[in-house]
């Protein structure tokens, strides 16, 4: 008698099934956000696979489905907040219409970057001139795209070009005032007098570095701005 065919049914795969897709991006995100959460409590120098997976609640073979080291996700936090400064600054120089407007409307969308950041400001600012931290790099590269943006604007408005002490200045300006108020404040997030205050400094040191004398006098005629001081 001759024996039975084999059975060719293909057997049922064991363990986790397959992941989407989408279901991939959920769990990068995941890695992302919780790498955030610890550079802002510890620096980059502070990060760790086993601390963001800790923050995170994976297991270690899951975060290195997705990043070989701690430092890649990282990449990933800064690129979203430089592109997050950069496109803030884009579209607020895009909606500038007089040489006025330009400090004006660049000093709100630093603020508004600032505002989504939290407490992850504070080593974010820290590491800023640290040449063995990611973070110097992105910000040298943030910086560069900021000039070229700038420039292009004001030379667009009629008004020659600054020099590059002129508008460096101009940018770490707004950078000090929004490192000061955030470090100040608990959590990362000052109060709305503290931001309006900073927001009439910052609009007096960019005022007085790429504008002109002209754009001055106005500036005088403000309220608010130009305060005369106590007798």
């Amino acid at each position: 008698m001759s024996s039975p065919p084999a059975d060719k049914t293909t057997p049922a795969r064991r363990g986790r099934p397959p992941q989407t897709e989408q279901q991939a991006d959920q769990v990068r995100a995941r890695i992302v956000l919780a790498t955030a959460e610890v550079f802002a409590a510890h620096g980059s120098r502070g990060l760790s696979v086993a601390r963001i997976i800790e923050q995170a609640g994976l297991a270690r073979p899951t975060f290195y489905r997705y990043f070989a080291n701690a430092t890649e996700p990282l990449h990933a936090v800064l690129t979203v907040s430089n592109d997050d400064l950069v496109g803030g600054i884009r579209s607020a120089l895009e909606r500038t219409e007089q040489p006025v407007e330009l400090g004006i409307n660049m000093i709100e969308a630093y603020l508004d970057w600032a505002g989504g950041h939290g407490s992850m400001l504070a080593p974010l600012f820290a590491e800023l001139h640290d040449p063995g931290s990611p973070v110097s790099e992105y910000r040298n590269r943030v910086v560069d795209d900021i000039r070229v943006l700038v420039r292009s604007k004001i030379t667009a408005l009629g008004r020659p070009a600054p020099t590059d002490l002129e508008l460096d200045t101009a940018l770490h300006t707004c950078e000090y005032v929004v490192y000061r108020i955030s470090a100040a404040a608990p959590h990362g997030e000052p109060d709305q007098a503290t931001i309006d205050a900073a927001r009439l400094t910052m609009i007096r040191g960019v005022l007085t570095m790429l504008g002109t004398r002209q754009d001055v006098e106005y500036a005088l005629t403000v309220p608010g701005l130009f305060d005369p001081l106590p007798e």
